[in-house]
């Protein structure tokens, strides 16, 4: 009995690649080059009429305000604690007001 190939073709081992953290942030790489010399250009397939650099730009702003990315950090644990505690008065998560305060932080900084 022949055996059912499972070599994966060009397109899908291309296709992996790019759902993979390098792949993403390779074609982050080269929408910001093109956004910057300006040469982004919109697919023959959309519907959607081109859209300045600098709206563009903007949104990807908005879009890293937004997003998150997980980091491991060490932190006393009565500041834990504390948090836990401020947490369930205000009925919601620890992290929630451990990541409030580290941006009430932040903003204070920055001033």
């Amino acid at each position: 009995m022949a055996r059912k190939s499972t070599k994966l073709s060009d397109a899908e081992t291309e296709a992996d690649w790019y759902a993979t953290p390098q792949g993403r942030r390779q074609t982050q790489r080269e929408f910001e080059r093109a956004l910057k010399s300006g040469t982004l250009l919109r697919s023959s397939g959309a519907s959607i009429p081109r859209t300045s650099p600098k709206v563009l730009e903007e949104l990807l702003e908005k879009a890293k305000a937004h997003a998150t990315r997980p980091v491991s950090i060490r932190l006393p644990v009565a500041d834990v604690e504390l948090a836990r505690s401020i947490a369930s008065k205000r009925g919601m998560g620890y992290q929630t007001v451990l990541k409030e305060a580290i941006r009430a932080g932040l903003k204070r900084a920055a001033r």
